[in-house]
């Protein structure tokens, strides 16, 4: 996310910004190839913008037994990733500005966006990411659903949607994936968690426990396996940020948490966020968060 993305900065400091298209046509969240393999721990994968509505599959109707645990212990979990933002949203201006309820208020459907200075759109780091981790998850016996990919409407799926496929899956853990659009100088990641919330068609209050289980799994290691630091600027240094205002978490009715994995403006964060060995590193980081989180709930 970015500070321009009302789906993560604070009110108080947000601003308009609209990825040109030169950007958003060259390079997601989150782009990809069309059947996406198992990824090389240091392997650069090819992007592309799109975003299709992903299909879930059933869990298995017969409790694994203990040699299915120990090949694939996610086997019966359900992950679904949301890779924030979509690469042709500044196609879609009016549809993306569009006023949904998140239940404490009213938000836009969506955003664009940020992207570093050399162009790199966020939502094509998303999608990659997204896909990476899918991979990791998918190994591990889990059953895993992307909100939106590479093919399908080219805009949105709006905040509250995001938040709906998660539970309409009923999905074990749910994680949003960003990175930020803050001034040059600030920088690191962070995770944010959900605030209590009860209003409107929100209640996030069964959630705010096992979500910061999941929040603190999550920012534990990542930071161990990318050796990203936390946010200078957001968080206090505990890489961890507690939210009321975001729709995709106070419309969740399952555990989840946002990750935004750095800064694209600033030239050290954008430096790794550009890197297809670094996104690898963040995918995995993420995935064994996950994997912690699930193993024991």
């Amino acid at each position: 996310m970015s500070y321009t993305d009302p789906e993560s900065e604070p009110p108080q400091q947000r601003r308009s910004w609209r990825v040109p298209s030169v950007v958003a046509g060259g390079a997601l969240v989150v782009g990809g190839l069309v059947g996406w393999g198992v990824y090389a721990a240091g392997g650069g994968a090819a992007e592309s913008g799109g975003a299709a509505k992903p299909v879930v599959r059933s869990s298995p109707s017969v409790a694994p037994s203990a040699d299915d645990k120990a090949a694939a212990p996610l086997k019966g979990k359900v992950v679904v990733i949301d890779p924030g933002h979509n690469v042709d949203n500044f196609r879609h201006t009016a549809e993306i500005n569009r006023q949904v309820d998140v239940g404490n208020g009213r938000k836009e459907c969506d955003t664009t966006g940020t992207s570093t200075n050399d162009g790199y759109a966020e939502a094509r780091f998303t999608l990659d990411v997204a896909h990476r981790l899918r991979a990791l998850l998918e190994r591990q016996g889990a059953t895993v659903r992307l909100t939106h990919d590479e093919k399908g409407p080219d805009w949105g799926p709006c905040v509250d949607e995001r938040a709906e496929i998660g539970n309409k899956a009923h999905a074990d853990a749910a994680i949003s994936i960003h990175a930020d659009g803050a001034p040059v100088g600030d920088r690191g990641f962070h995770v944010i968690l959900p605030g209590a919330v009860h209003a409107g068609g929100a209640d996030t209050r069964p959630i705010v426990g096992p979500s910061r289980d999941l929040g603190e799994r999550v920012a534990s290691d990542f930071r161990r396996v990318t050796g990203e630091p936390p946010s200078n600027y957001i968080g206090h240094g505990t890489a961890l940020d507690t939210r009321t205002d975001l729709g995709g978490l106070n419309l969740s009715t399952v555990p989840k948490v946002f990750i935004e994995c750095g800064n694209m403006r600033d030239g050290t964060d954008a430096a790794l966020l550009t890197s297809g060995s670094w996104r690898q590193k963040a995918a995995q980081g993420m995935s064994e968060g996950i994997v912690s989180f699930l193993r024991e709930s």
